[in-house]
């Protein structure tokens, strides 16, 4: 039988124990919420009485209740008030020194039977422990932020907690209405070991100039589904508390490289920007606290003409190949206006991307996105050929044939001798270095990498990818037509998985590493990051959708360029593509589909 925690107390009123002690209120808690000073207690409970009462203006929280949860709260300076609590959080700044002293305290003035924890997101909970007399009653109750809205706790066990006081948490943060994942005491538990190398590779794209902070964080909302992009993220997270997470990381989890601050943002936090809470930081902000971004020196201009400038004029298209991603790029031209000549080997492939073609316009007809008159004209502006001398006279050829580079050379050539001069010549590879497809013809300077998502229709992102013999006219055409499509283009450089593959695999292959290492399950682990970073799905739901042996060549590619030792793929992602468990398509992946 669980203990009945009746009164909580929390140490240090920030955002985050603000959070905490709004979650105990509001599921009839009482709460002893403790500050270092009267000033830092005023700010607490201010910041308490603005979030219930922005639930109570938005119809979340009726004002009984509010009433109710702040009868609840019994604020307090020091430690000393927490004598006759059941639970202590501490919700203090990450700092292992200051974390131990508090400890300490609580040890000296808690009851023997209180449990004491700790919220931190990237210390050690066994290193904080031992601070006290009372090691098998300390655990780490990790809440994300904020608090109130967030489902994810990461329960922490030290190697020394007892069995009991593990399920007496877990039977608090059910009745919280939390869903916990309980987990040892590792460098980052799970979220933030699988976020925080993410976001630092995304820091050190921006800080080599590869990519603007607005295209690294578009291509990830749009081309991923992430509710923020790594850069805006990183300013509401604040650029201390993310470079003390990171430092953190490196010291305690084998000093992978990956985990070391990026030198930007050691730069950044000492010249003081170091995000919303101070006004500016990768973006700039209306005021400090504000979430409305301004327009700063780094904004790109927001007119068409930026785009439009040299490119050149677009009015007939050719798409080669015969896959999901060509008819789907086939349709996408067709409805924004474009003359479309459509090659594929062989007359038989060409009826099918046809008939695949007219299917998905007309579920676009029956969903009501497509007048009937509007499929008819866009299948009027579609010729099928079989051969690539019908390319002589269009202005733009998208290469979308199967992901071999001789093949993609070969055509490239091909295109070479048929194609008028001026024409830019696009592929649409997601892994192959653009530049060996460039050097296959004698105009490298009009070729560039156009990377569509799947499916093509759908999807509101094309990577824009330039090599370093591309010319601005080629590169300004495809910006300029991604625009004409409706699309968002982002661009970057030539460089291996471009901007989504390159942050996005190395961010699977580090889950699978930790599954393999048995720190967690595959479901705790893709709950940790749906529940606490809102992510549209898991890890291992997303590798078992893409396929574990396009995601096993994508993160050999990363690792054949990048050669950084982190991106090395994790042995069980090999191990199952060499038993043939692919994903959804051969119904087992990491988990069984057979039944689903």
């Amino acid at each position: 039988m669980a203990r009945e925690f009746s009164t909580v107390g929390v140490v240090g009123l920030g955002t985050m124990g603000a959070g905490i002690v709004e979650v105990f209120a509001r599921n009839g808690i009482d709460v002893v919420a403790v500050e270092i000073s009267a000033p830092a207690l005023e700010r607490g409970r201010a910041t308490l009485k603005g979030s219930t009462d922005r639930a109570v203006a938005k119809g979340k929280l009726a004002e009984a209740d509010r009433d109710a949860l702040h009868e609840r709260v019994h604020f307090a300076v020091g430690l000393d008030a927490l004598h006759s609590v059941d639970l202590v959080i501490e919700a203090v700044p990450e700092h292992l020194d200051l974390k131990q002293r508090i400890f300490a305290e609580l040890d000296r003035v808690c009851r023997p039977e209180t449990i004491l924890a700790t919220n931190t997101s990237s210390l050690s909970v066994t290193e904080i422990s031992v601070a006290t007399s009372r090691p098998n009653q300390v655990i780490g109750i990790h809440f994300f932020n904020p608090a109130p809205v967030m489902k994810l706790v990461e329960v922490v066990r030290t190697v020394v907690t007892a069995p009991e006081v593990v399920a007496d948490v877990e039977a608090l943060c059910a009745r919280l209405g939390k869903v916990d994942v309980t987990i040892n005491d590792r460098a980052g538990f799970i979220a933030n070991a699988l976020l925080f190398g993410y976001l630092n590779h995304a820091v050190s794209m921006f800080e080599s100039h590869y990519a603007t902070r607005e295209d690294i964080d578009a291509a990830m909302k749009l081309g991923c589904g992430l509710p923020m992009g790594p850069l805006a993220l990183m300013d509401l997270i604040g650029l201390d508390t993310a470079y003390e997470i990171l430092d953190t990381m490196y010291r305690r989890g084998g000093r992978d490289r990956r985990h070391a601050p990026v030198p930007l943002l050691k730069q950044m936090v000492t010249a003081g920007l170091l995000g919303r809470k101070s006004g500016r930081g990768f973006y700039t902000y209306e005021r400090p606290g504000s979430p409305v971004v301004v327009p700063d020196e780094a904004t790109p201009p927001a007119t068409d003409a930026a785009l439009a400038d040299g490119a050149r004029a677009i009015a007939k298209v050719g798409v080669v190949g015969s896959g999901t991603m060509a008819t789907g790029i086939i349709e996408v031209f067709a409805k924004a206006g474009y003359e479309v000549v459509s090659v594929t080997r062989g007359m038989e492939k060409s009826a099918k991307v046809c008939e695949a073609v007219k299917t998905s316009l007309n579920k676009g007809v029956v969903r009501g996105k497509l007048t009937e008159a509007d499929r008819d004209a866009a299948l009027g502006r579609i010729s099928w050929s079989a051969t690539l001398d019908h390319l002589a006279d269009v202005d733009l050829v998208v290469e979308a044939v199967v992901e071999e580079l001789s093949v993609k050379k070969a055509l490239f050539a091909s295109l070479d001798e048929i194609c008028k001069p001026g024409v830019v010549l696009a592929t649409t590879t997601s892994s192959l270095p653009v530049i060996d497809v460039a050097m296959a013809t004698q105009r490298p300077a009009d070729v560039v990498g156009l990377h569509f998502f799947n499916p093509a229709p759908v999807m509101p992102l094309v990577e824009v990818v330039r090599t370093i013999r591309t010319s601005p006219e080629a590169t300004a055409t495809a910006r300029a037509v991604c625009a004409a499509l409706g699309k968002t283009g982002v661009l970057c450089g030539d460089r291996s998985g471009f901007i989504v593959n390159a942050l996005l695999f190395p961010y699977l292959n580090d889950a699978v590493k930790m599954l393999e290492a048995s720190y967690s399950t595959a479901d705790d682990i893709d709950h940790a990051m749906k529940l606490g970073c809102g992510y549209p799905m898991g890890p291992f739901e997303l590798l078992d959708v893409v396929g574990l042996d396009v995601s096993l060549a994508i993160q050999r590619e990363l690792y054949l360029e990048l050669r950084e030792p982190g991106f090395a793929p994790a042995p069980l992602l090999e191990h199952l593509v060499t038993a043939g468990y692919l994903g959804r398509k051969t119904r087992r992946g990491f988990r069984d589909h057979s039944h689903r």
